[in-house]
C-alpha cells in the first residue's frame, strides 16, 4: 500500500531532505529547516539515541528508496527479487529499474518539479511513450524511447512551471523542448547517490 499521508514527515523520519516536494524543499518552507532532523511523534525528540545495528541501516535504506521514488513494498521486492536473479551487478539493476520507471523520467526529465506531481501527470493521461498514450507510472521505458506530454498536458501549470526552471538532466537522457529521450541506462558512476543498494539487497537477502 503507498503512504499517502504528508511527505514531509518522510523527510523527517530519514533524517534528510528526499524531495518529494518540488519547489517546497528548497524553500524555508521546509521542516528540516525549521526544526532540524527531529523524528516525527510527540515523544520522538526525548528519545535516546541508540546504536543502529545493521538490520536497522538495511532497513532504513530500504525505506529511504521506496520513499524517494514513491513505490510499494509489494513491487519494490520485485524489482530487487528480480535483480538478483543474475550473479552480478543486482545493485546497479534495482537503481536502473527504479530509474526507468515512466513517472521518475517525467520528472528527470524537467517536465515536472516532484515524482508526485510527474506520478498524476501520468496517471491523469498526459504522457505519450514513442507517441503512445501510457498511463501506467511503473512502466518500463527503455533505451532510444521518447518520453513526451499530450497537447493538454503542456498546458497544466505544473508543467509551465517545471520547463520554466530549465533543469539540469541526466546525462543519460537528451532533452529536446518537452521531450526527453532515454539514451541508455545509468551506469555505475551515475546511480544510487541518494541510498545503498547493496544494503537494501542484503535486507532482503536476509
Amino acid at each position: 500500500m503507498r503512504y499517502t499521508g504528508p511527505k514531509c514527515r518522510l523527510c523527517r523520519r530519514e533524517g534528510e531532505k528526499l524531495f518529494l516536494k518540488g519547489e517546497r524543499c528548497f524553500s524555508p518552507k521546509c521542516p528540516l529547516e525549521r526544526k532540524g532532523a527531529v523524528v516525527p511523534g510527540q515523544h520522538g525528540p526525548r528519545r535516546r539515541r541508540k546504536r543502529v545495528s545493521d538490520f536497522g541501516l538495511q532497513l532504513r535504506e530500504k525505506q529511504k528508496a521506496k520513499r524517494i521514488y514513491g513505490v510499494a513494498e509489494s513491487q519494490f521486492k520485485k524489482y530487487v527479487k528480480r535483480a538478483v536473479s543474475k550473479k552480478k551487478g543486482a545493485d546497479l539493476r534495482v537503481v536502473q529499474r527504479l530509474e526507468s520507471r515512466l513517472d521518475n523520467l517525467v520528472f528527470r526529465g524537467g517536465l515536472a518539479s516532484s515524482r508526485s506531481s510527474a506520478r498524476q501527470i501520468v496517471s491523469h493521461g498526459f504522457c505519450l511513450v514513442d507517441g503512445r498514450k501510457v498511463d501506467i507510472p511503473s512502466y518500463r521505458v527503455k533505451p532510444d524511447q521518447v518520453v513526451s506530454l499530450t497537447p493538454k498536458g503542456l498546458k497544466l501549470t505544473e508543467v509551465k512551471k517545471a520547463l520554466a526552471a530549465k533543469p539540469s538532466v541526466p546525462k543519460w537522457l537528451a532533452k529536446k523542448a518537452a521531450s526527453v529521450k532515454i539514451k541508455r541506462l545509468p551506469d555505475k558512476e551515475e546511480a544510487g547517490g541518494e541510498f545503498d543498494a547493496k544494503l537494501i539487497i542484503e535486507f532482503y537477502s536476509r
